[in-house]
């Protein structure tokens, strides 16, 4: 593996979201293949290694400083996940460990001259780290055989599928803690065998794959991969001399990831720090500072904006600041939205006159105070039921997903599932009346807003098409003074969150039609509603090109990223053969 390649093209790769978890897992995936450092014909092979292993337990045995233990079968040619080179031989577990126990089952608890107790949350990126926050009792007769020593490995046996297999080393002195039942400690022989290899073998990405999984996927209840399982399973083992080598180098490339990770760490903490300035002065700064905030910010997106999230938040600011007034210019000329609502009142008046249209439901005077925030001069606060029609939609027949309803229908039927996933537009529908269902219903035009009750609380979307929608629903088509209902769902979106803020009057946390007639609505002049749609409109287009291009930059990376590895793995094979050649 070439670091001088990586730090190159780093501030490329790093735009892959799993750019230095790859790096390692590719590490530990080389070392554990004999690929990661040079190999020394001098080496005692594997083979003689596990002789002297062997040896070792017999003479442990015969001293009975060693439980004797049903002896594991040979690893099989047809077993193995992958070929490893000549002087190196797959081993089971247990065949070169000392021992493999389970930690204490002693009630722990919060004493001072205890003896801490390492836990599953004590493991992290292959280390033990020393915590043991509850201890045991000093006094526990058979707890001296479950001190841990330098170098054991704890292993993690039983709780969720992702945490079933997880290891580290314990690095600490000897006989300073223990650990708990559901942790598996691992003693090699420090002599014979290095205790950080077999560790990072065990955290490879083919250990996970070729030895856990498989055992998990037999399991129908609680994941737990036990010590006998344990035992059986396979590392591949080098030359002893080989395994101080693999660990050194594995050391000093993963602290070149941890290097890399902390310069990724930075630069995204300095962008956040940025984009959080820009974007909270453009939601707290007056009119003419907010137009300068936003040149700038719009003007560096392309090279601040680095992840989904603060696209996201620069939609929400956009829609803040446009029904806020802080988006577009005020043009004093415009009709007030005070005289727009007198003409919107006028006509419904006239509407119900001819019988075209419904009294409206007396609304209590609007008290400024009780509004979330201040107006530009020319803006009004109105309420949905005075600026068009506003209802509940209807699906009166029980039950609801009667086939009669349904069968041979024509009538398109949204849910609130369409509302949520519409993006501002309804474009697709669950289900299509008859006229049986038509009839328990009613029918919306094309161009209504439709809010949700019920499900997913006050999503919104505007319907492309008729439609109707049950009462977890609500729908509004705007007077028609007003071009479309745009402005209204850009302004729901920015409510849904705090969506009581705007119903002051109301003591009920549920969002009900009620509620929505109460809810405060910045009303500004139509001339500027107009301005304002074309302007957040051009806005959410270019977080659409932003989030495109994110995406794009984000396969690169990955590309470039697989490319690197490749050229790596093809420099590792070139040497390989050379060498091939020279021995032969």
């Amino acid at each position: 593996m070439n670091p001088h390649l990586l730090l190159t093209y780093f501030d490329r790769i790093s735009d892959a979201p799993d750019a230095i978890p790859r790096l390692r897992k590719f590490i530990l995936d080389l070392a554990v293949r004999g690929k990661l450092v040079d190999r020394d014909p001098k080496d005692e092979p594997a083979a003689e290694l596990l002789k002297r292993i062997a040896a070792e337990k017999a003479q442990r045995l015969k001293e009975c400083t060693l439980r004797k233990e049903k002896p594991l079968p040979p690893v099989a040619d047809d077993e193995v996940p992958f070929a490893v080179p000549m002087n190196w031989s797959w081993v089971r577990v247990g065949t070169c460990s000392l021992l493999i126990e389970y930690g204490t089952s002693v009630k722990t608890e919060h004493a001072d001259d205890g003896i801490p107790v390492l836990k599953m949350g004590d493991i992290q990126g292959g280390q033990v780290v020393l915590g043991g926050q509850k201890t045991v009792p000093r006094h526990i007769e058979d707890l001296p055989q479950l001190f841990l020593k330098r170098f054991d490995l704890l292993y993690n046996r039983t709780n969720s599928a992702e945490l079933v297999g997880k290891t580290g080393i314990y690095l600490g002195d000897d006989d300073a803690y223990t650990f708990a039942s559901y942790l598996i400690r691992i003693r090699f022989f420090n002599d014979l065998t290095n205790s950080a290899y077999s560790n990072l073998a065990m955290n490879a990405p083919y250990f996970r794959e070729t030895q856990i999984v498989p055992e998990l996927q037999q399991q129908c209840g609680q994941a737990n991969v036990n010590g006998s399982k344990l035992r059986s399973m396979m590392i591949p083992l080098p030359p002893l001399s080989e395994q101080h080598r693999i660990v050194a180098k594995v050391d000093e490339l993963m602290s070149l990831c941890d290097r890399l990770a902390t310069a990724k760490e930075d630069r995204e903490r300095r962008r956040n720090r940025l984009v959080g300035s820009s974007l909270h002065h453009l939601k707290n700064s007056g009119t003419a500072e907010a137009h300068n905030c936003a040149r700038f910010y719009l003007a560096h997106l392309p090279r601040l904006t680095t992840n989904a999230e603060q696209i996201r938040a620069l939609r929400e600011t956009i829609l803040n600041l446009a029904v806020r007034g802080q988006l577009v210019p005020q043009d004093p000329s415009d009709e007030s939205a005070t005289e727009l609502l007198k003409h919107v009142q006028a006509e419904r008046r006239r509407l119900v006159k001819d019988g075209k249209g419904k009294r409206d439901t007396e609304l209590p005077t609007i008290d400024v105070g009780d509004a979330p925030f201040s107006l530009p001069v020319g803006w009004t606060w109105a309420r949905f039921p005075e600026l068009g029609t506003f209802g509940r939609g209807k699906s009166k027949h029980r039950p609801r997903n009667d086939p009669s309803l349904f069968d041979g229908g024509t009538h398109w039927l949204i849910q609130t599932g369409d509302v949520a996933r519409s993006n501002g537009v309804i474009a697709t529908y669950t289900n299509t009346y008859n006229e049986v269902g038509l009839a328990q219903s009613l029918k919306w035009p094309k161009g209504t807003l439709c809010i949700t009750i019920a499900a997913n609380i006050a999503d919104s979307g505007i319907l492309s098409f008729d439609a109707c929608f049950p009462d977890s629903v609500v729908g509004f088509i705007p007077a028609s003074e007003f071009p479309n209902a745009r402005y209204f769902e850009y302004f729901i979106r920015t409510a849904k969150a705090n969506l009581l803020e705007f119903a002051p009057a109301t003591a009920q946390k549920n969002i009900n039609l009620e509620i929505l007639n109460a809810v405060l609505v910045p009303l500004p002049p139509l001339a500027e509603q107009c301005r304002i749609v074309a302007k957040v409109d051009e806005l959410m287009a270019l977080c659409d090109r932003l989030e495109a291009q994110l995406a794009t930059a984000q396969t690169e990376s990955r590309r470039l990223l697989d490319a690197i590895l490749n050229e790596a793995l093809n420099d590792i094979q070139t040497l390989d053969n050379k060498r091939t050649v020279s021995n032969g």
